[in-house]
């Protein structure tokens, strides 16, 4: 199986830093493209989704910081900042405007390999989405709920506090958003009991949920009824914390 290069962006004002890191980057195995100023990059940018930006301090005309406070503002890509300077103030506010990592010159090109690699490493963690089976908080059709304290929050960070029943059943339609479940599927996932014969309690804790989470009587948006087959959650579920 091949998987795609990562897409590397060196911005420098040396032409011949900027061939040299091309060159090595690519025989690493990175598909690395080169930009002299930020002008060059935005024009870049445009084009190509970078993975990671390698930014000099020191350019013409908008500088390394100016870079790294533009890119920030729309965009979460990682960072490193080069810079001849020895000076600690540099670094200090490269790392402050949401640079990731910062390299010194002359440097090895060995170790800013190190650094992609594990700057690239934690961007991807990062990017790994959260289990909501094992998050406290989980968003779904404009409401979160947390687990913990077992409390409904809705779109004003107003809290609700539900009942055992009532979070239960809700904690079964988080984790199967956008299943169809039957009314002995929730009962056993509910209470982990089969359902008795003709009970239809769950569809009194179905109703009461609803009225929690503001279902008009006549039109259910999030909890919908799936006429002989039970009932599914019609939102996306998404881990917050």
């Amino acid at each position: 199986m091949t998987t795609t290069p990562a897409t590397l962006i060196v911005v420098d004002d040396d032409p011949e830093i900027r061939e040299l890191l091309a060159d090595y980057l690519g025989r690493h195995g990175y598909r690395a493209l080169v930009a002299e100023d930020a002008e060059a990059l935005h024009r870049l940018l445009i084009q190509e989704t970078p993975d990671l930006l390698i930014v000099d301090i020191m350019l013409p005309g908008d500088d390394g910081f100016t870079i790294c406070r533009d890119v920030r503002r729309d965009s979460q890509v990682p960072i490193i900042m080069l810079t001849a300077s020895a000076d600690e103030t540099d670094r200090i506010l490269g790392l402050e405007l949401g640079a990731d990592d910062y390299l010194g010159k002359p440097f090895n090109p060995r170790e800013l390999l190190a650094r992609i690699k594990a700057v690239l490493r934690r961007a991807r963690g990062n990017q790994q989405p959260q289990d909501p089976a094992r998050a406290r908080l989980v968003s779904f059709g404009g409401w979160q709920l947390d687990r913990m304290t077992r409390e409904l929050i809705d779109q004003q960070e107003r809290r609700t506090p539900l009942s055992g029943a009532d979070f239960q059943l809700l904690q079964v339609f988080l984790e199967h958003p956008e299943q169809i479940l039957s009314r002995d599927a929730l009962f056993e996932l509910t209470r982990g009991r089969p359902a008795p014969p003709l009970d239809r309690s769950i569809d009194v804790h179905v109703c009461r949920l609803r009225q929690r989470l503001g279902e008009d009587a006549q039109y259910h948006q999030l909890i919908r009824t799936v006429r002989g087959a039970g009932y599914v959650l019609t939102a996306r579920v998404e881990a917050l914390t």
